[in-house]
């Protein structure tokens, strides 16, 4: 049964908790440079892609008839690529640890819906320092569709028996934040990936920001469920 008396948070990862979408962007155009694929560069993959399953990269770029078994070898390999490349820089958001013990200390629930691997995640959150922080977290493999789908975001949502109309989502990427906006869930735009006028077009947008010390969870619950929710039902 869900529980209408309390609100949650679901954060996508990448981007979002560390400023690292450019790591991942880098390994991606160095695995497509091998398959001779030269006019794909970060900024591409950034604004046309970021968030989605490493499988839906690999057939909007490479091959869209790309077999299960080649998609998950090639993402294994790029992401691969990226732990090697990253291991010494991932940093949390400004901001973000302060605002993950307030948000718990005002009761809210805490989730994580994100595109990246199961290994990716362990490997971030061990660098951060965040194991242990987040009451639910979904990955592409617990889930039929990823972003910009809504069923990542729906999935933490009832994982952590939320209406998704008390959640809201804190995404950097273009399909996340349209995967929000199909779950009917308020979002935070993070302009790590893109800058603040790539949300205009997105109305379940309440607010942009550049980190999280920008941002105090009580009042933005109090603001966003009194003022907005009511407008995304």
């Amino acid at each position: 049964m869900l529980n209408k008396r309390r609100q949650a948070f679901i954060f996508d990862m990448d981007g979002v908790l560390t400023d690292n979408m450019r790591f991942h962007a880098d390994s991606w155009v160095e695995l497509f440079r091998d398959f001779g694929l030269e006019g794909l560069d970060a900024e591409r993959y950034l604004v046309e892609t970021a968030g989605m399953k490493g499988h839906d990269v690999l057939r909007y770029f490479l091959d869209p008839k790309i077999s299960e078994a080649e998609a998950a070898r090639l993402t294994e390999l790029k992401d691969f690529l990226y732990r090697v490349m990253s291991r010494k820089r991932i940093k949390p958001i400004p901001g973000l640890v302060a605002f993950l013990d307030a948000a718990n200390q005002q009761d809210i629930l805490l989730g994580i819906g994100t595109g990246a691997a199961e290994k990716n995640i362990e490997y971030v959150l061990g660098l951060l320092n965040l194991v242990g922080k987040f009451q639910a977290i979904v990955d592409p493999s617990q889930v039929i569709n990823g972003k910009p789908n809504p069923d990542i975001f729906l999935r933490v949502a009832n994982l952590l028996e939320v209406s998704p109309s008390e959640c809201i989502v804190f995404e950097d990427a273009l399909p996340g934040i349209e995967a929000a906006r199909r779950a009917k869930m308020p979002c935070v735009a993070i302009t790590t990936t893109n800058n603040a006028e790539a949300f205009s077009a997105f109305d379940n947008v309440i607010a942009i920001i550049d980190d999280f010390t920008e941002l105090d969870p009580q009042e933005l619950i109090e603001t966003i469920f009194r003022t907005n929710s009511s407008t995304l039902l």
